[in-house]
């Protein structure tokens, strides 16, 4: 598989594997892409969920992009957890003196499968303000959705209406995802201006779920670093996160991790 592609993670660190920087360089790497990272936190935390999170100074993260970008160059970029107002605009003020727009991925990582916050209150505006004009794509799952619209999100219908509330921030389009919902079918929505695609498929019962968010993100990324659609993108990305799920470890007491090796 010699597809490659340049894809910058600017993401936090999960000690436990499953998410984060972690899964990020594992879904890339399994999809024929080339991985680089500017981390933002570390984090110390397992399947049971996190226990302790060290965030790096802003300066040091620009400092980070800026090695990259200057001598091994991108062709996509992906954020995930991200942690204060003061990272998002050291990451801003890189991106924005780029010569070309890169497509950017951007996850908003708010709260951990475990229920811990990982994005300060005033962070959030700040987000939706400075960083998501910037953005191609962006992918929320349902909480992270009611946050940013303010909108309860309950029903597939209400889902519709909140992408299109989304897409009203700046941002060119959204993958809406609906796992959170109940049913035994998970639905997302990939919304832009010109249509909403929808995806459906059975859901996978298994409490090894952990890094889901960050591993489609991920595999986006991957996908448009390599020249494919954002439709294809997303779709290759969602086979390979069931895939995943499906095969995964079985590791850990809690929310456990998926199985990045798996090839689709």
């Amino acid at each position: 598989m010699a597809l490659h592609g340049r894809v910058l993670v600017i993401a936090g660190s999960d000690s436990g594997g499953g998410a984060g920087i972690q899964a990020d360089i594992k879904t890339i790497s399994a999809l024929g892409g080339y991985a680089m990272t500017a981390i933002t936190a570390l984090t110390a935390q397992n399947t049971l969920g996190v226990q302790a999170v060290h965030l790096v100074p802003p300066e040091f993260v620009a400092a980070q992009m800026t090695c990259v970008l200057s001598d091994l160059g991108a062709d996509s970029i992906k954020t995930g957890m991200l942690g204060s107002a003061a990272v998002i605009d050291a990451i801003c003020a890189i991106l924005e003196a780029q010569p070309r727009r890169l497509p950017l991925v951007l996850d908003p990582v708010m709260i951990a499968k475990g229920g811990a916050s990982l994005l300060a209150d005033d962070a959030i505006a700040h987000l939706k303000r400075r960083l998501l004009p910037l953005a191609a794509l962006l992918t929320p799952n349902l909480p992270e959705a009611e946050a940013m619209s303010g909108m309860r999100i309950e029903t597939e219908d209400q889902m519709h209406h909140a992408a299109d509330a989304l897409l009203t921030l700046g941002v060119p389009a959204v993958l809406l995802k609906g796992g959170h919902l109940p049913g035994d079918e998970v639905v997302d929505l990939l919304a832009t201006e010109a249509e909403t695609l929808v995806f459906r498929a059975p859901r996978i019962h298994s409490r090894h779920t952990h890094g889901t968010g960050c591993t489609l993100a991920s595999a986006v990324a991957s996908g448009l670093a390599q020249g494919m659609s954002l439709a294809d993108s997303v779709a290759r990305g969602r086979v390979f996160v069931r895939a995943a799920i499906e095969s995964a470890p079985g590791f850990g007491a809690g929310h456990g991790p998926l199985d990045h090796s798996v090839r689709v």
